[in-house]
């Protein structure tokens, strides 16, 4: 059975097979992300990477998880000042921050993207969720009217999960239909609609174009 690493030394080496896997699977595709292949990369035998990691496809796990914690510690530290601006233009700033975080470093997560989600089942990145959902706790204690939105949990669960089910399908496209941009601002002003009509009296009349931005 693997062990968990204690010590400082264990955990850059458990650190450098998950970078090993990221580079091998961005650079020579999913065939390749074997335990040999990755231990080679990562610069230590195939026995010392069995001793934190049961096959490949733990690593592969482990490689989500690394994916979903730096986005997360990418989109953290805006939180203070997207809770102070409108909800759309505080979702457009998220989405324009996960493209900037998904194509640094050559693209090597924006490459491995788009085989992740054949490599493992239902792509959970969790502490990019959780991140999102703080910020979205964030935001309400600053606007607290913003509370009365019918339906609120359910709201924000499609906010969130849809965004970056969305954002990965977007990226994954080789030829995407639309850019990057026009997404963002598609799913920035349904935020901003969703959110205005979910706070309007229901006998309200629904609003004939115009702006969708919270006031």
């Amino acid at each position: 059975m693997p062990r968990k690493p204690q010590q400082e030394r264990a955990k850059a080496t458990v650190a450098a097979i998950v970078d090993a896997g990221l580079i091998v699977l961005a650079r020579e595709g999913p065939a390749a992300t074997t335990t040999r292949r990755i231990a080679e990369v990562a610069g230590i035998g195939v026995g010392s990477l069995y001793e934190y990691f049961d096959n490949r496809e733990a690593i592969h796990q482990a490689m989500v998880d690394r994916l979903g914690t730096d986005a997360a510690a990418a989109i953290r530290p805006m939180i203070p000042e997207l809770v102070r601006m409108s909800v759309r233009d505080a979702s457009l700033a998220v989405l324009r921050r996960a493209r900037q975080f998904l194509e640094q470093d050559e693209g090597r997560y924006l490459h491995c993207i788009r085989y992740m989600t054949s490599l493992v089942r239902g792509f959970p990145l969790r502490a990019l969720q959780s991140v999102l959902s703080e910020l979205a706790t964030q935001y309400l204690i600053r606007h607290p009217e913003m509370a009365r939105a019918r339906n609120l949990p359910a709201m924000t669960y499609v906010f969130i999960n849809g965004g970056i089910y969305t954002v990965i399908r977007h990226l994954s496209e080789e030829v995407p239909s639309i850019s990057f941009d026009e997404l963002a601002q598609a799913l920035a002003d349904m935020v901003a609609f969703c959110m205005q009509g979910s706070l309007a009296p229901l006998d309200a009349p629904a609003a004939a174009g115009g702006d969708v931005r919270p006031r």
